[in-house]
């Protein structure tokens, strides 16, 4: 405890002076120093990452580089209200019993091969991102699976961390998969068949690797995972017995909402678009509507749903990470970045989509990497606008954000939400360490993978 302390206060000095270094300005200085320590400290200490979010937003408050109304602005109030909504789904469809139904199902098909299952739930979890988006597809893969590791008596954590893994690729293949693809198709003016064209290759490609190389990374878990399979060994546990098996009339109910809430997701752009409605207006309303329906049904027992079903504690963390990392972009932070960039390049299209690509990638690791690309979208307008070629950034800066979200714990919401799901039900705790060996096992490659890629197509992309 002490080394990670002295680690921490360490990692801040070192952050500031090179703040200084640079030549940020004071807000600016300030600025970077108090995230740096947000940040450091919540992966340092995990446990205590809401203590230093809070923290964190205090000491910008303080110093007077935010002011409560931009406080509001940063929050990501929208996300954190369509998570809100899709936890409320969740609990209410794990408590009828219906992630039970889907998992026997699931097994039935593929066998009692744990390869096959740990591969098929990979890639389910990688479709649902694509399709739907990674929140709702970790939230989905994610109890899912805690009830196949949980019928076993099996740590659960190397399987979320896969699981992760194979949403976080799975969301760059579409524009709907991941509210960086989301903001990229806003911003570049691109098309969801742009996105099959340029990423959903790429993501393919790199959901192979993601799936051969985590599966041997984390072998020994699986093996343990085969041998109950194989073995049959359904030890007493919250989810054994006839007495949970999902009834007739609960099966049905659940089958129609998980249904209609895919369903509107993925139609969310089309209705919006029918009804003249504003962007992703009808993804939060499918999120909040489905949660509507949930409560209804059930009638005396809503406000328990929302009381011991919601992650309070992770969407807390959400909301003061999102508003402190507003703050760089607020005082001018990364138009120094932009500068930078363009420098360090010396105007060759190839150097700036290789240094470009892989600053998003590391400041996405760190930063999670919603935030990370609504801050360099400006970056890559401008660059554009000064005449330089910034099509295949536009690529990049998915790849680098969705790939190395992989990396760390705070890398993508899919990596937070999961972990916390994880937390609350008591079943295990990730360290950086823990995490980041895998993570780097998995991220680095393939976004070599992804840069090599875009580096062949350079002379076929539009200019």
């Amino acid at each position: 405890m002490k080394a990670r302390a002295l680690t921490n206060v360490i990692l801040i000095l070192v952050t500031a002076v090179l703040a200084v270094l640079v030549g940020l300005n004071h807000s600016q200085v300030i600025s970077v120093t108090i995230f740096s320590a947000l940040i450091y400290g919540s992966l340092l200490f995990w446990r205590f990452r809401l203590a230093f979010a809070l923290l964190g937003v205090t000491a910008l408050l303080a110093f007077g580089v935010l002011d409560i109304p931009h406080l509001i602005k940063f929050a990501g109030i929208d996300i954190i209200l369509f998570l809100v909504g899709m936890m409320i789904v969740i609990g209410f469809l794990e408590k009828r019993h219906f992630f039970e139904y889907i998992l026997e199902k699931t097994i039935s098909v593929v066998g009692s091969d744990a390869n096959r299952i740990v591969l098929v739930m990979m890639l389910m979890a990688a479709l649902f991102a694509a399709l739907v988006d990674e929140v709702t597809s970790i939230l989905f893969m994610t109890a899912t699976m805690l009830h196949l590791t949980g019928r076993y008596k099996l740590s659960p954590t190397p399987f979320i961390i896969m699981l992760v893994f194979a949403t976080n690729i799975g969301s760059s293949a579409t524009d709907d998969g991941n509210p960086i693809g989301v903001m990229i198709a806003m911003k570049a003016g691109l098309t969801f068949i742009d996105f099959l064209r340029w990423a959903a290759p790429i993501s393919i490609l790199s959901l192979i690797i993601t799936m051969l190389l985590s599966t041997r990374f984390f072998s020994s878990a699986i093996k343990k995972l085969d041998e109950c399979t194989k073995l049959g060994t359904k030890e007493l546990g919250e989810d054994a017995g006839n007495k949970n098996r999902i009834s007739g009339n609960d099966l049905k109910v659940s089958w129609a909402l998980f249904l209609g809430t895919i369903i509107f997701l993925v139609l969310h752009h089309q209705v919006e678009e029918l009804l003249h409605l504003e962007k992703n207006s009808m993804l939060l309303g499918t999120a909040l509507a489905a949660a509507s329906i949930s409560l209804f049904l059930e009638r005396e027992e809503a406000r328990e749903l929302v009381e011991r079903r919601v992650d309070w504690w992770t969407l807390a963390f959400f909301l003061f990470l999102f508003a402190s990392v507003g703050t760089l972009k607020y005082v001018g932070t990364t138009e120094v970045l932009a500068n930078a960039l363009l420098s360090v390049s010396g105007g060759s299209d190839i150097h700036l989509l290789v240094i470009f690509t892989w600053v998003v990638a590391i400041l996405s690791a760190f930063m999670d990497n919603v935030l990370v690309v609504a801050t360099f979208i400006p970056i890559v307008q401008d660059i554009g606008a000064l005449g330089f070629y910034n099509f295949p950034l536009w690529w990049g800066m998915l790849l680098g954000g969705t790939f190395f979200g992989n990396l760390t714990m705070i890398g993508s919401t899919a990596n937070i939400v999961a972990i916390g799901m994880l937390e609350r039900r008591k079943l295990g705790h990730v360290t950086l360490i823990e995490w980041i060996k895998p993570g780097a096992l998995v991220s680095i490659p393939t976004l070599i993978l992804a840069i090599l890629l875009l580096y062949v197509q350079l002379p076929i992309m539009p200019r």
